[in-house]
């Protein structure tokens, strides 16, 4: 089969490969019929993901149809159109019994980082009873794609902020897992969501489809007290940390008001610093971490009731023999991409 391998820092290559084998009674293997390309999988390539493997299959979003199960899957049958966890998890362990999947003892975030991915034409799931999710006739692959994480990183930065109803939520960056987290916010309850990003092309996508009551450019040297006269001059309830970079997390503690949850769902490639003697007084809640993608068959059913669209992230439509140059194209932000989807190899 074709598949996407990372060789070394900055470099990648598409190659043959075996198709992935059953080796377990808890293994499914899937033939991909869409994939994505993912900033972590950017990560990888410049050596910021110390657990990645060199010559791994990259991706770990994408979702596709049952070929072959294990002699334990219970919950699946061949011809199964699925959506797959970019975590793999047992959900026997003790941190799969209270909901904390990314911290499985026996998976985690492994797919495209310790174990072959899914920019292939097929892909091998660990755990698939756990890790797939079966997808109503009225879901499409589309709709679906992006389910398992850039879905599923919105709907945790949301969740970890406990929002009450009528709260104000900032979200700083309005790239794909930005763009969830406001529409996540709006199902928690958030009354007004503030949207801050650089990019004034992506703002106008916030404010276009809805997802955001209120836009704000990041070069705006006056974010803050823009934020404080949204607020009556307290802060946001909630902040959702969705970009990245060492400004963005500086500004999100500052626009907190006192006794606000900052929820930070971005990866850093540098470490990060707390200045606490500027905000001692504040008394702020921070929570973090990779995203426990629990809820992915709630997060279904949002879709196919129509109460959750992510279809508008797929900016283009690469096949797998033009793989690298989705990568360009993505990495670069052409045409002002949000995401694109990996078709099947065209022979």
């Amino acid at each position: 089969m074709k598949a996407l391998i990372w060789e070394e820092k900055g470099k990648i290559k598409l190659t043959d490969k075996e198709k992935p084998q059953i080796t377990a009674q808890s293994d499914a293997i899937i033939k991909v019929t869409l994939s994505s390309i993912c900033t972590s999988d950017l990560h990888i390539i410049n050596e910021a993901v110390p657990l990645a493997k060199p010559n791994i299959v990259l991706g770990h979003e994408f979702v596709g149809e049952v070929v072959e199960i294990g002699s334990g899957i219970k919950n699946f049958k061949i011809g199964d159109r699925i959506s797959a966890n970019c975590i793999t998890f047992c959900g026997k362990c003790y941190y799969c019994k209270k909901g904390f999947i990314n911290n499985c003892q026996e998976g985690g975030w492994e797919l495209g980082c310790k174990i072959d991915g899914c920019q292939a034409e097929f892909v091998k799931v660990p755990f698939a009873d756990t890790c797939l999710t079966k997808l109503p006739d009225n879901v499409s692959y589309e709709n679906a794609l992006f389910v398992g994480d850039i879905l599923s990183s919105g709907y945790f930065g949301a969740e970890l902020c406990n929002i009450k109803e009528n709260d104000t939520v900032a979200i700083i960056g309005s790239g794909p897992v930005g763009l969830c987290a406001m529409q996540c916010a709006k199902l928690f309850g958030a009354k007004n969501i503030i949207a801050i990003d650089i990019d004034p092309k992506r703002l106008e996508i916030a404010k276009n489809l809805n997802l955001a009551t209120k836009i704000i450019e990041f070069k705006n040297q006056y974010i803050e007290n823009s934020i404080l006269n949204l607020t009556n001059d307290r802060g946001a309830d909630c902040v959702i940390e969705a970009a990245g970079t060492e400004e963005s997390f500086e500004l999100a503690w500052k626009i907190a008001r006192p006794n606000a949850t900052v929820a930070i769902v971005a990866i850093y490639e540098q470490p990060q610093i707390l200045p606490l003697n500027k905000m001692y007084g504040k008394n702020l809640t921070f929570k973090t971490g990779g995203v426990d993608a629990i809820h992915c068959a709630k997060l279904v059913k949002l879709i196919s009731e129509n109460k959750l669209n992510t279809d508008f992230l797929i900016s283009k439509k690469f096949p797998l023999n033009k793989i690298e140059e989705a990568y360009e194209y993505f990495k670069n932000k052409k045409d002002n991409c949000l995401k694109v989807a990996i078709t099947p190899f065209e022979y």
